[in-house]
């Protein structure tokens, strides 16, 4: 199945939380020298159009990016996170998706590689990176990214940044999450992984983190942000979650700080809420 495009979601609550947290990763790694690779594993088109049709239709982004540009006295992390945002983005009325934020945030030591299997969402992502120049450093792919993530295992530098963010249209993703983050563990065992996850009214969903804690239960980074109550019929995607595998030592206390005013710009309802859970080894 190759039916979800994420132009129609760019710049929503989900964006906000996975951005800010992929944004301070990288911040964090680039305070040492060395250089590292970023592995996106589905990358979809790297750059969207808030003003385009698939984005206008449902308008997710108003609650999303809209709202944290309107907010008010936001924590330093936050103000410096949209700072960034503004001064990468080509235009106001475009958003990143993960490549183009991890491009402007690497170095020219770092390198990317890149996987979207949609072949649509593939040429865009080919044609914005080229606008993004990325030269040798950067390697884009039309294939799977769960086996595209395994066969780089382990990065020559042997420091990488890891994102696996798919659709989670089949519930097979889920259990492809688990498997992938297990063999690619196998081989590069100190590796940054974050995964996105969405919280929905399903088993999959909702078991999901516990799974992924089992994988590296002294050193992970759990967060979800719940921008309202689930729906009484069970539909739709209340909030999402990131979990991160040798999370930066920095990042739980950075997202303690910024975690109660991200929650309560973006909350649609009472319900509205977030979780952090941490082990550090």
């Amino acid at each position: 199945m190759l039916s979800y495009r994420h132009a129609y979601h760019a710049g929503n609550h989900a964006d906000m939380l996975k951005h800010f947290v992929l944004y301070l990763t990288l911040e964090y790694f680039n305070r040492k020298d060395k250089p590292y690779w970023y592995i996106d594993t589905h990358s979809g088109a790297g750059l969207y159009d808030l003003g385009g049709a698939e984005a206008q239709k449902v308008g997710e982004y108003r609650h999303g990016i809209a709202r944290l540009q309107q907010a008010d006295r936001l924590p330093a992390a936050l103000q410096d996170f949209l700072s960034r945002l503004k001064t990468i983005l080509p235009a106001e009325h475009l958003y990143c998706g993960s490549p183009w934020l991890a491009q402007a945030e690497t170095r020219s030591s770092d390198k990317l590689r890149l996987f979207e299997l949609h072949p649509a969402d593939f040429q865009h992502l080919q044609n914005n990176m080229r606008e993004a120049r990325l030269g040798r450093r950067g390697q884009i792919s039309q294939a799977d990214g769960y086996q595209g993530l395994i066969s780089l295992m382990p990065p020559p530098p042997r420091r990488a940044v890891v994102l696996i963010d798919p659709p989670y249209e089949e519930k097979q993703d889920y259990q492809r999450v688990v498997h992938t983050l297990k063999e690619a563990r196998k081989r590069f065992e100190s590796g940054c992984y974050l995964v996105w996850y969405p919280c929905l009214s399903r088993e999959e969903s909702q078991n999901l983190p516990e799974q992924l804690k089992k994988l590296a239960p002294q050193n992970y980074l759990h967060t979800e942000l719940h921008v309202h109550t689930p729906r009484a019929d069970g539909f739709g995607m209340h909030g999402s979650g990131m979990f991160v595998i040798n999370p930066p030592y920095l990042l739980a206390a950075q997202l303690a700080d910024t975690l109660p005013a991200l929650s309560a710009t973006l909350a649609q309802d009472a319900g509205a809420r977030f979780v952090l859970d941490y082990q550090i080894a």
